[in-house]
C-alpha cells in the first residue's frame, strides 16, 4: 500500500461509519465536495489566494470520503465511479478557470500559458488512463496523479507562490503523461 492510501485510510477510518451511519450516500459526498470546489475557485479569482487554498484542501477531504464510503457501505456503482471523475475533471478545470480569470488583466501573459498547458496535460494523464483501461490495461502509473496535482496548486497558492506551481505542475504533468503512455506501448507491445 502507498503512503497516499495509508494516508486516506488514516483519516477516513474513524469518519466513514458516521457519514454512513447519518445516510449520507457517496454521490452526495462527491457532490459537496464539487461545491467547496466552485467555491474555491471563487476565491481565487478574486485573489484571496489562502481562502482558496484551504477550501481546495477542504474539498479533497470529501474526494477522499466518497469512495472510502462507497466501498464500506457497499454502494459502489458504475454510475458512481463515472459521477466521480466526471466531478474530478471538472473540479481540476475550474480552479484552473479561477486563476485564468485572476491572471487575464493582461500583464500575466506567461501565467496564463502554463495554465492552459497544465490544463491540457490533466486531462490527458486522465484520458491516457481512461482509454489504457478501456483496452484492459491498467494505468495508475505516473509521478504527479490528481492528487499530487491539486496538493501542488494548493501548496502554490497557499505561500503565494503560484507561478513556482505552475511552473512545476507543467513540467510534471508533461513527465506523467509520457510516463503514461510509454506504459501503455509498453503493454500493448
Amino acid at each position: 500500500m502507498d503512503i497516499r492510501k495509508i494516508a486516506a485510510t488514516k483519516i477516513t477510518d474513524p469518519l466513514v461509519p458516521f457519514l454512513d451511519k447519518i445516510g449520507l450516500s457517496p454521490n452526495s459526498l462527491t457532490s459537496i465536495g464539487f461545491v467547496i470546489t466552485i467555491i474555491a475557485a471563487v476565491f481565487i479569482a478574486i485573489g484571496n489566494f489562502l481562502i482558496g487554498a484551504l477550501l481546495i484542501l477542504f474539498a479533497g477531504l470529501f474526494d477522499i470520503l466518497d469512495g472510502a464510503l462507497a466501498r464500506y457501505a457497499k454502494k459502489s456503482t458504475r454510475f458512481g465511479a463515472l459521477f466521480d471523475s466526471t466531478l474530478d475533471r471538472l473540479s481540476e478545470g475550474i480552479l484552473f478557470v479561477g486563476l485564468v480569470v485572476f491572471y487575464s488583466n493582461g500583464v500575466h501573459t506567461l501565467e496564463i500559458i502554463l495554465l492552459f498547458v497544465v490544463m491540457i496535460f490533466s486531462f490527458l494523464i486522465s484520458y491516457i488512463r481512461a482509454r489504457a483501461e478501456g483496452l484492459n490495461i491498467d494505468c495508475q502509473t505516473g509521478l504527479f496523479t490528481r492528487t499530487e496535482r491539486v496538493l501542488l496548486l494548493a501548496l502554490g497558492l497557499l505561500v503565494d507562490q503560484v507561478l513556482i506551481a505552475l511552473i512545476l505542475l507543467a513540467l510534471f504533468t508533461f513527465v506523467t503523461v509520457i510516463q503514461r503512455v510509454f506504459h501503455v506501448w509498453k503493454n500493448t507491445r
